[in-house]
C-alpha cells in the first residue's frame, strides 16, 4: 500500500482484537521509529502487550477496548517538539496502516504506566497512539469545505490542492481542523495553526504537514 492510499484508508480505531502484532511488522516499526528518533531528537517508544494504560480511569470516556499496544510519544516540551511529535507520529500511523494495522491518536484518555517507557531529562509524554488490529476499520470524519483551509483565494496549482486534500484527511484533536496553508511566491508554503480551546494545535499542525507533503510531493514546494 502506498502512503497516498494509506491516507485515504486510515481512520481512528478505538476497539481492538487480541491478535498479537506480527514480529516482522514490529521489527519494521521499531527500525523506522529508531531512525526518526535519531533525526528528530524525539524519544518515541513502542510498548507491546501492556493492557493497563487503557484499562482504568479515563479510558471509559474515550470508549477504548482491547488496547494493549501503543506508541508513547515522548520528547522535549514546547511547541517545536509538539509539531515534531505530530509530524513523526503521523509517519508511524501511516506506516502502520500500510502494514495492515489500525491506530488512534490519544491525548487524555489513557494512564501512564511506570516502567513501560523511559524518559530523558527534560522529556515529557505529549500523547500516545493506540495500535493493533481493529475490530472495525473506522469511519471517515466529516469534511469541511476546502476553501476555508488556504490563502489567498483563487486558482491554485494542482500539487497544492492535492496536498490540501491530503491534509484535510488528517486526524486532528476532536476533529477541530484548526489549520491553514498559505501559498507564497516561488512555490513556498506556510502552514499555520489556528487558535483552539481544545489545544493540541501544535501536534495537529505536524500531522497535517506530514499529510500535505505526501499529497503535494516534497519536490514541488518548500516550507516557509
Amino acid at each position: 500500500m502506498e502512503l497516498t492510499e494509506a491516507i485515504k484508508t486510515r481512520h481512528s480505531v478505538r476497539k481492538y482484537t487480541d491478535q498479537p502484532i506480527d514480529t516482522a511488522k514490529v521489527a519494521i516499526l521499531r527500525a523506522e521509529l529508531e531512525k526518526w528518533n535519531a533525526g528528530s531528537g524525539l524519544n518515541m517508544q513502542l510498548v507491546l502487550d501492556e493492557p493497563k494504560a487503557f484499562s482504568t480511569g479515563m479510558w471509559r470516556y474515550g470508549q477504548f477496548s482491547g488496547v494493549k499496544n501503543y506508541f508513547v510519544m515522548a520528547g522535549p516540551a514546547g511547541k517545536a517538539a509538539g509539531e515534531k511529535i505530530g509530524y513523526y507520529g503521523e509517519k508511524l500511523v501511516l506506516l502502520s496502516q500500510t502494514l495492515g494495522l489500525n491506530t488512534c491518536w490519544v491525548g487524555l484518555t489513557y494512564k501512564k504506566i511506570p516502567g513501560t517507557y523511559r524518559l530523558r531529562e527534560g522529556d515529557k509524554i505529549h500523547c500516545v497512539i493506540a495500535l493493533g488490529y481493529g475490530t472495525v476499520p473506522g469511519v471517515q470524519h466529516p469534511m469541511k469545505p476546502a476553501d476555508g483551509f488556504y490563502e489567498p483565494e483563487g486558482p491554485k496549482p494542482e500539487w497544492f490542492m492535492a496536498g490540501l486534500q491530503a491534509a484535510m484527511l488528517a486526524p486532528t484533536a476532536v476533529n477541530q481542523q484548526k489549520f491553514k496553508f498559505i501559498l507564497h511566491e516561488g512555490n513556498q508554503v506556510e502552514a499555520k495553526a489556528l487558535f483552539s480551546m481544545a489545544g493540541y494545535t501544535d501536534i495537529d499542525l505536524g500531522i497535517v504537514k506530514c499529510h500535505f507533503e505526501i499529497g503535494a510531493g516534497e519536490q514541488n514546494f518548500t516550507w516557509v
